[in-house]
């Protein structure tokens, strides 16, 4: 039997967040917070779940990892980049993909959500899926 790096309890009590872009809103302020939290800054404990679905997601910037760990070596280069959800301007730190080349990102380009495998605990372990993001496709 593998040794698991990630309990099973914390893994579904973020499938909200990696699947279904959710986020939680503060009723008393109105601020957005990705991941979701469970108190805002100014104090208030009163959070609603909302899921950042409703507006565009804009690319703000990022980056190129060509040194990675092994675990990610066939992924290589990883591009990593922030973006923001225009309807609530969440930001979102997250891996970009179906990227061919570095000339295809561009900051502000706009960008779409995916569903993607994200880990593999070993050949017999939790498969972890979530969202990543792609550029969106015009046309």
């Amino acid at each position: 039997m593998p040794a698991y790096t990630v309990p099973v309890p914390r893994y579904w009590r973020r499938i909200g967040t990696y699947y279904r872009l959710e986020a939680s809103r503060c009723r008393n302020c109105g601020r957005v917070y990705y991941p979701p939290r469970m108190r805002c800054v100014c104090g208030c404990k009163d959070m609603e779940k909302i899921r950042l679905l409703g507006g565009k997601f804009q690319l703000i910037d990022f980056t190129v990892l060509h040194s990675v760990s092994e675990d990610f070596e066939k992924q290589k280069p990883i591009f990593v980049g922030i973006v923001e959800e225009s309807s609530t301007n969440v930001r979102i730190i997250t891996q970009i993909v179906d990227v061919a080349d570095v000339s295809d990102l561009e900051k502000s380009r706009e960008v779409e959500p995916v569903f993607r495998v994200v880990k593999r605990d070993g050949n017999v372990g939790i498969i972890c899926y979530g969202t990543k993001f792609r550029p969106k496709i015009v046309g």
